[in-house]
């Protein structure tokens, strides 16, 4: 009597389910290098830290080349978490408030504004440092000056913010697609973290070959294209909200 045998297990469903968990993984994987490449190429030219380094120089020539490196990387950190609250919670905040973009952009415009002046104004000499009674220099913090001014509003400015706010509104709502879009967000501000520390670090030796007078003509002028930039960015906010206005 011949051996009965099972009959062989069916293949056709198990390899249907491989080739649809590659298309998944492949559609997941294209839109991660999508929005990381958009949230890249938007940001980047906005934040712009090749064009904020005569200003961040002018702003910490009294720091050693130790002081320097810690500057550059707390600045660096400060601005990828800025920019991360912005993509993931930054229109959150905005309805909590009952805030807009277009009133962030007035505002955040106007400050720049203020801090493009005051460099404009600034003599050669530094002034950051101040003497006390008993005539010992005193510095403001690494960690207080990271943030103000040189985070915010010099590299990561409302420009930055209002975009980063932008990316994160238009997310998907679906939670796979939300689940790959917020990690291709942080891998970009993580990018643009990198290239802000690595511009930073190295702006003085960078600027060196400008000498002084270059290096002044090169502040002067990025100081009057921060202005110009901050007046663009008010121009953009308020010309929004007479859009919105009129649509009234």
């Amino acid at each position: 009597m011949p051996e009965s045998r099972p009959p062989p297990a069916p293949t056709g469903t198990f390899d249907n389910n491989n080739g649809l968990l590659s298309i998944v993984i492949a559609d997941d994987l294209r839109q991660f290098l999508e929005s990381m490449l958009l949230a890249l190429a938007t940001l980047l030219p906005i934040v712009n830290p090749l064009g904020a380094a005569p200003v961040y120089l002018a702003k910490t020539v009294d720091l050693s080349a130790q002081e320097h490196a810690v500057l550059a990387r707390r600045v660096a950190l400060n601005c990828f978490l800025v920019l991360i609250a912005s993509l993931l919670i930054g229109a959150y905040v905005l309805d909590f408030f009952g805030l807009s973009v277009p009133i962030v952009q007035v505002g955040g415009g106007l400050l720049v504004c203020s801090l493009a002046w005051s460099l404009l104004h600034q003599p050669d000499e530094p002034l950051e440092w101040v003497h006390d009674a008993a005539n010992t220099i005193r510095r403001p913090d690494l960690r207080t000056r990271a943030f103000y001014p040189l985070t915010m509003p010099l590299i990561v400015g409302p420009g930055s913010i209002a975009v980063a706010i932008t990316l994160g509104a238009n997310q998907s709502h679906a939670f796979r697609p939300l689940i790959v879009e917020s990690l291709a967000h942080v891998a970009g501000a993580l990018l643009v973290a990198i290239a802000i520390f690595v511009t930073l670090r190295y702006a003085e030796p960078i600027l060196r070959r400008f000498g002084a007078t270059g290096t002044a003509v090169l502040l002067r002028m990025s100081a009057f294209i921060l202005l110009c930039i901050g007046v663009q960015i008010i121009w953009n906010g308020v010309s929004a909200l007479w859009r919105s206005f009129n649509g009234f």
